[in-house]
């Protein structure tokens, strides 16, 4: 099951009433546009249980045209096949490391400098494996609207040492997983990467 229909709709609302705010000439259709981003926070907050200060602080004035949040993870294997996870601090689960896409950094920058701090190790991202919609996928629901890119990446180090955000570092097999940060990536999306990866599927996945 996917993102419920009802949070993409709310999602659009807002994306709408802050275009409509940064755009609006007159006070007239500033209080209207206004009135639909008081809405939207109101409807975010009972799809997704945050407080509406807190979605407030989150989603600041916009500056410029309203765009989708990247997010950016990396599969690494081991020589026997086994998939490097990392434990998130913020939730106790486990996670492919990754993390925001960082402004002044190229996707493929920002996900080597996510593995130098959150495992200690030197990786060279080798191919895109997907690019993931979350509304597609039945992630927890959150107020931002997200794509998430997954690259394949090979170690140039072995050392694992646990960065100052993540509790643990550790190997699984793909029969044998942790309970998933499920916020950030959920097992049949890794199986699917780590089944598309063993098939050698040349193309990346998008939706």
């Amino acid at each position: 099951m996917s993102t419920s229909p009802l949070l993409t709709l709310i999602k659009r609302l807002k994306s709408i009433s802050d275009i409509g705010l940064l755009y609006a000439k007159d006070e007239y259709n500033r209080e209207r546009y206004t009135e639909l981003q008081d809405i939207s926070f109101e409807m975010l907050e009972q799809v997704t249980g945050q407080a509406i200060e807190t979605l407030q602080a989150a989603f600041p004035p916009a500056a410029d045209y309203p765009t989708a949040k990247v997010d950016i993870r990396g599969l690494l294997l081991s020589a026997d096949n086994k998939i490097l996870l990392v434990r998130e601090s913020a939730d106790g689960k486990w996670s492919l490391p990754g993390g925001w896409a960082d402004i002044g950094y190229s996707p493929k920058e920002t996900i080597i400098k996510e593995f130098k701090e959150e495992t200690g190790l030197d990786v060279t991202p080798v191919k895109l494996l997907a690019v993931f919609d979350k509304k597609l996928h039945p992630h927890p629901p959150q107020p931002f609207y997200v794509y998430k890119m997954v690259f394949l990446c090979e170690a140039l180090s072995s050392d694992l040492l646990k960065g100052f955000d993540v509790i643990d570092v550790q190997f699984f097999n793909i029969d044998n997983l942790p309970e998933l940060s499920t916020n950030r990536i959920l097992q049949s999306q890794i199986e699917m990467l780590y089944r598309n990866h063993i098939e050698n599927k040349q193309t990346a996945y998008f939706e």
